[in-house]
This record gives structure tokens, sequence and C-alpha cells, in this order.
């Protein structure tokens, strides 16, 4: 049966203060063309609530009860990382069926969210004490310091992987269209690494790193590229090399080389990736160069020089600005 439409407000009223009047229920539905059932059912409702309002409607009842949501979210809230299947199975076992849309609605009530879980370094308390230790010594540091950093670091940066992951807009039956599709190989087609740095003054040398790295090639990294990526960049008197604690970084050879070279060195807590604002610049770079779609290795180094060196100094500048 097809739902009738619905009275307007005004219409409603106009049905009450013709009852006021004296007009019966049946005067007032030939005068406004309404069946009288409907105009009887308005007057009731003006009897009993004052109103003509629509009341709130109660809907179907919780399929959880209250004790329910209670065991539920006290159960998310000590193991975050428990499925909606546990969920929907502990539920069960006390006597209540439930499907899992009504276990992440049921939460999401209750202002729980399902998220993927972040990845972050696996910090011992010596890490953490470390890294308070130099959130501490640079709470108060200016600005103008941050700027004169030279922030360095190395990624993988993969042909065809995760890095490619891309969504696109597609008819029925066309998900095998190669517009609609990424190549892959197995293993994931291979990787190039890259050693970077920036400031935030914009990006300074990016180079591929065809072999295993061990302590002697990073010091030829540093000395064929640090120095001039620091006068590109039109670095201040001063200005700080930031690494962080690879052995290949905290060698006794490189160390000395450091020193030789008069470079200033800043501190850096282990197991703080997530500190080093290049790991924001490697993420922009990935999602650049996945939007290429590279096809082959030599492509994939082409194109990750270009886009490094596309990379507008306002991002680095706001990278560094926000550091704090």
């Amino acid at each position: 049966m097809a739902k009738t439409k619905e009275l307007s407000k005004d219409t409603r009223n106009k049905i009450v203060d013709l009852h006021q009047v004296g007009k019966t229920e049946s005067a007032i539905g030939k005068q406004l063309g309404l069946k009288k059932s409907t105009v009887g059912a308005i007057i009731r409702k003006w009897k009993t609530y004052k109103t003509t309002d629509n009341l709130p409607r109660s809907g179907a009842p919780r399929k959880i009860s209250p004790r329910g949501v209670k065991m539920i979210t006290r159960t998310v809230s000590k193991n975050p990382r428990t499925t909606r299947g546990d969920l929907v199975n502990d539920l069960q076992r006390a006597g209540t069926k439930v499907t899992k849309p009504t276990i992440s609605n049921t939460l999401r009530r209750q202002g729980l969210k399902s998220c993927s879980a972040r990845r972050v370094p696996l910090l011992k308390p010596v890490h953490v004490q470390a890294r308070l230790k130099f959130a501490r010594e640079h709470l108060d540091d200016p600005d103008e310091d941050w700027e004169n950093v030279i922030w360095s670091d190395e990624t993988k940066i993969e042909l065809f992987g995760k890095n490619s992951t891309r969504r696109v807009w597609r008819t029925k039956n066309a998900e095998l269209h190669p517009k609609n599709t990424i190549p892959t190989v197995k293993h994931g087609g291979g990787n190039i690494m890259l050693w970077g740095c920036f400031s935030a003054k914009g990006p300074g040398r990016l180079i591929r790193v065809k072999e295993r790295m061990n302590g002697a090639m990073y010091r030829e990294i540093l000395s064929e590229n640090l120095l001039p990526s620091a006068r590109a960049l039109k670095m201040k008197r001063g200005w700080v090399f930031q690494h962080d604690n690879d052995p290949k970084h905290t060698a006794r050879a490189t160390k000395e080389w450091l020193r030789k070279k008069h470079f200033k060195v800043l501190e850096w807590p282990s197991q703080s990736p997530d500190l080093n604002p290049i790991e924001n610049l490697w993420r922009e770079l990935k999602v650049r160069v996945a939007q290429r779609q590279p096809q082959n290795i030599t492509a994939l180094e082409e194109i990750c020089m270009e886009e490094w060196a596309k990379i507008p100094a306002t991002v680095c500048e706001n990278l560094v600005k926000t550091y704090r």
C-alpha cells in the first residue's frame, strides 16, 4: 500500500481551529477535502498531546541491550584489537544474536570507530626517555634554529607495490580493462633505495644507492652531496646536519669524518624516525611517483628525480615550520 502524503502543518492547525468553532469531523473533511478518519486522528492527537506536530518515533527496539552494550564497550576498551566476529560470539554466548554491522553501529554510537592501527616504532623504556630528553632540550628552540637544519634519510621506493595503490572509476564488468588495472609482477617488481636531504628552503640532493650501503659508501655520499646541498640551499653559517642512529651513521669513522669537516650534527634519539620531517617528504614523493605509474626500474629512478625536483619549497618550509 502506497504511503499517503503527510498533511502540512497549516492544514493540521486549520482542522483544530474548525473543530474549536464547533464544526463536526464530517464537515471539516468536506471543507478541506480530507477523509473523516484523517480529520478525527488529527483532532484526537491535539486533544491528547496539545500539539499537531509529529511526535518522536521510537523505531525498532535495539538488538543489543544496555547491558550488552556495556559489555562490548568494556571489551574493546581493554583490547582495541578485538574483532567484530569476537564480539558477535561473545553476545551469542550471552543469548543475543546480532550481525557484524550491528556491532559497528552500536560501538559508533558509543564514540568508537574502527580505524587502521598506526605503525609506530617499537619503543623500549630507554627509547622513551631519550625522546623525552630530546623534546625537553629543544622545546624552546626558536624557529630560526630549525630552519638552519639539513634533514636527511634513506628510503625504499617499490616499482609495483603498495606505493602504487590507486582507486579507479569504472563500469560493471570493466575491472580488467587496461585503464582500470595496475600491472603487478612477482615479488613486487623490484625497488630502488634513495638517499636525500632537505631544509626549510627546499629539497636538497637526491641520489640512488645502487649497492648495499656500508659506512664507506655513506661517507662518500655525504662527501659528494651534503656540502653541495647546503650551498644550493644557501644555508646560514653554523647550519646543523641531522641523520638517525643507523650503525653506518654512528660508526667511529663516520663520526671522525664529520668532525674533521667541522659539520655540526644534531643529537638524535634512537628509534625515532617519526620525529624526522623528511618522512613526510618521502610520502609526498611516493604519492607523486605512484601517479606517474613507472613501468620499469629505469623509469622509476628518472621519475623519482623529476618529482623530487618539482616539490615546492613551500612544502619543505611548512614541514619545518610545524615541526614543534
